[in-house]
């Protein structure tokens, strides 16, 4: 999995704000990373498209580079727009690939809020480096045909498969599904399939079973309480951890980490928020309680990992929100975090 860093090695974190709210949640959550981890030494750096627009690219060599030394990274919301623009790829999946970031943790439990549901308590684990998601894209035809090659590799699926159960076994997790489509993509999502078994078969203590994703998403929203963990492809890892994140109180809380050999990367899984970027109002909690995943899951800090936890959970219990959970009684960005950072030892 990941490096087990000694206490008495400095911990260097490359700290990438991005785009819109981001420049709001990342400081608030490094406000609470500071009180459990004093001894982090943050590396300010620049990616996403407000960085592509001053400096035509929307990963600098610079931050790459950083990125690289200190194998830890924080990234914000970051913008990648829906339509082609020349020069612009998007700096979080490039940064995946650099770093070999291979597994993405994105965990949903229940949060004592109104959005949340009582029973919910899962792990989606998801291939993070291949799939669709590899951008082998082209069209044919005049333009009147667009192509994209789906690519998996025992390779990668051995790797984040190895890990999803070597995970689940530490945290005492009894059940891992494994999500496909096999029945339909047989020499892709087929393989994935057969490799993920393969290595299910050394974890004879963990149960495993299969489900094909439409399915998975049908349960997903019907009983989420029935998943456990979740090993899948790129994509559907992508979508399926979004609608399990509406189980969680939404994607203002929902935090992910990706993690790979020595190294990590966190990140919230939601957007921009273009509509209220600036305006001090963002959950900053996405954010904060992906530092908490990087703390336990690579600098080996479960207990830290754990303050943070239940600080969030406390000021919720408080009743203490911001303004996407709901209106009445909403506090701002700032003031969240003060409350966050009271509930630490």
């Amino acid at each position: 999995m990941t490096t087990n860093h000694a206490h008495s090695q400095p911990l260097e974190l490359c700290v990438i704000e991005g785009d819109g709210v981001g420049h709001e949640i990342v400081p608030a959550a490094l406000q609470v990373l500071h009180r459990v981890a004093p001894d982090v030494v943050l590396r300010p750096a620049r990616a996403g498209w407000e960085c592509f627009l001053e400096e035509q690219t929307a990963l600098p060599e610079a931050t790459l580079q950083e990125a690289l030394r200190c194998r830890a990274v924080l990234i914000g919301a970051v913008m990648s727009p829906p339509y082609p623009v020349e020069g612009y790829f998007s700096p979080v999946v490039a940064l995946r690939r650099a770093l070999q970031a291979f597994a993405n943790l994105r965990p949903t439990r229940y949060l004592p809020v109104p959005t949340s549901r009582p029973g919910v308590d899962l792990l989606v684990v998801r291939e993070n480096t291949e799939d669709l998601y590899i951008g082998h894209e082209h069209t044919e035809n005049e333009g009147r045909m667009g192509i994209a090659e789906k690519v998996i590799t025992r390779e990668a699926t051995e790797r984040v498969a190895r890990l999803t159960y070597e995970l689940a076994a530490q945290v005492s997790r009894r059940k891992v599904t494994i999500v496909h489509k096999a029945n339909v993509l047989q020499q892709s999502d087929g393989l994935f399939r057969r490799v993920a078994l393969e290595v299910a078969s050394y974890y004879p203590e963990i149960v495993t079973d299969e489900m094909f994703v439409d399915t998975a998403a049908y349960w997903m929203v019907k009983d989420p309480s029935r998943f456990d963990v979740v090993l899948t492809p790129n994509l559907y890892g992508d979508i399926l951890s979004d609608m399990a994140a509406a189980w969680g109180g939404g994607l203002g809380l929902a935090p992910s980490v990706s993690l790979g050999n020595g190294a990590a990367i966190a990140e919230p899984v939601h957007g921009i928020a273009a509509d209220i970027a600036g305006k001090g109002i963002a959950n900053p909690t996405a954010t904060i309680l992906s530092l908490a995943l990087l703390l336990h899951h690579h600098w080996q800090r479960p207990e830290a990992a754990r303050q943070i936890e239940d600080a969030v959970r406390a000021t919720f219990e408080e009743g203490d929100h911001t303004v996407d959970i709901y209106t009445e009684g909403a506090v701002s960005t700032a003031d969240f975090t003060a409350r966050v950072c009271e509930h630490l030892p």
